[in-house]
């Protein structure tokens, strides 16, 4: 769990409730046998100064080469593509897609959504947008995963990477940290099957 700024603790909440433990990552230590990362909202100006200051891109960059899902969450998502409207320089260019920020206004216009997400089942995800971005494009490789109404894309995954424009962890819904600590804990233990596996976010001293 990304903890510089943002919405984090709403993040290790959410996982707390889901049974696993969030670690806490604000420098690059603290990534040492962690199997996954979320990257929570917050503000992207901050977090990118932040990130840099503590020398955490590369090891955030070789941590998501390695395998290990990572999951961005609205500023998250911003930080995490590798194009952003307007020329800003990207921070953790690991989505092929074209993001622009602070899409929908300022924060008096933030609001929730019911969207389908077929990949986490029939029920819908209720959604909270707070001066939320959009994905304005997305690359070959890069899977939608659920649309407003008006066809604009709001959560894709491109392999091990996840980003939604919206706070999952706000709403109450766990789907998607449930997919991510799932892919984490396979990631952590290859080859061990359905089994339970402590602690999915923070490597095994075995797979470490």
């Amino acid at each position: 769990m990304l903890a510089l700024q943002g919405a984090f603790r709403e993040h290790v909440a959410t996982l707390g409730a889901i049974g696993v433990e969030g670690v806490e990552v604000r420098l690059p230590e603290d990534l040492v046998d962690v199997a996954g990362l979320i990257v929570p909202g917050g503000e992207s100006t901050t977090m990118r100064r932040l990130i840099r200051r503590w020398r955490l891109t590369a090891p955030i960059l070789d941590l998501a080469r390695s395998g290990a899902p990572i999951f961005g969450t609205c500023a998250g998502m911003i930080l995490l593509a590798r194009s952003i409207a307007g020329g800003e320089e990207p921070v953790l260019p690991l989505l092929d897609v074209v993001v622009e920020r602070n899409a929908f206004g300022r924060q008096l216009d933030s609001f929730e959504a019911d969207l389908e997400v077929p990949i986490l089942g029939a029920r819908p995800v209720h959604a909270v947008f707070i001066r939320a971005p959009i994905i304005e494009a997305a690359g070959r490789s890069v899977d939608v995963l659920a649309r407003l109404d008006d066809g604009r894309i709001v959560a894709v995954r491109e392999e091990n990477v996840i980003a939604t424009a919206f706070h999952p962890e706000l709403a109450g819904e766990t789907r998607f940290h449930h997919l991510v600590a799932t892919m984490a804990a396979a990631h952590a233990n290859p080859g061990e099957g359905a089994g339970r596996r402590p602690h999915p976010l923070r490597r095994s001293s075995a797979g470490a």
